[in-house]
């Protein structure tokens, strides 16, 4: 089984607070690992640094078998960062020219739209059951379809990895759901490795493969199975809060 994402003794800090101490784990092809731990406990930074955009004080980074600052490949990579928020209602984009942003990752100038990305457009858009929406303007959807748009854009590349930071935050319980359905279904059906960060705890072990729990350390990584069947991990977390990460249906 090949290797996606490796993190080998990562040091982070916001200034003098140290963010994250000695984060060493390793995501395979097809897993889908659910990161998950308290507000400020550097879940975020963590995604970010495994994908460039923070520094590190300390550690390694390989995405795909290569180092960090080697790695080119980012059309192999589809990002959805966190407190996207609403976007503006005259935001002058329509939802194809917004999902088409999504493939210009890795290409030179002059960067131009040809016709098979306007089919690869379509496809991702009617994958996500949004076709219908190609020709409004992205403002004017609501904040549920707005994030399936971002998500499209995320994909439209079709990413090997899709790395999600708290992408539900937004959403209502009901659109939480069936995202988090659809998520499971693209790693299940298309075999997309995923990396979603999340505050529900909750959730997550109905979807996820692997759970990741940090506080600052890494205090868990591997499947839900070891971690519901852990005396450790019961120890550490509390009998409750490890049957609510562990209620999975």
């Amino acid at each position: 089984m090949s290797i996606v994402v490796t993190a080998h003794d990562l040091c982070c800090s916001h200034g003098e607070v140290e963010a994250l101490t000695d984060i060493g784990f390793e995501v395979a092809a097809g897993d889908y690992l659910g990161i998950v731990g308290p507000n400020g406990s550097g879940k975020s930074t963590l995604v970010r640094a495994l994908l460039g955009l923070v520094p590190c004080r300390r550690g390694m980074v390989t995405l795909f078998g290569r180092p960090l600052p080697r790695f080119s490949d980012w059309q192999r990579i589809g990002y959805l960062p966190q407190n996207m928020g609403p976007l503006n209602q005259s935001f002058p984009a329509t939802v194809h020219e917004v999902v088409r942003l999504g493939l210009l990752a890795g290409r030179g100038l002059p960067r131009r739209i040809s016709r098979a990305d306007r089919q690869m457009t379509d496809e991702t858009l009617a994958l996500l059951g949004i076709d219908h929406l190609g020709r409004r303007m992205i403002g004017e959807l609501s904040g549920g379809q707005q994030q399936r748009v971002l998500l499209a854009r995320a994909l439209v590349n079709r990413p090997d990895l899709l790395v999600m930071d708290e992408p539900t935050a937004a959403l209502d319980p009901e659109i939480r759901d069936r995202f988090y359905e659809l998520v499971a279904a693209l790693n299940r059906q298309q075999g997309v490795t995923v990396r979603l960060v999340t505050y529900d705890t909750g959730v997550i072990g109905s979807h996820a493969s692997r759970l990741l729990y940090l506080d600052k350390r890494l205090l868990f990584c591997g499947s839900f199975e070891d971690f519901c069947r852990s005396p450790e991990m019961a120890a550490f977390f509390g009998e409750y809060s490890q049957h609510l990460i562990c209620h999975r249906h």
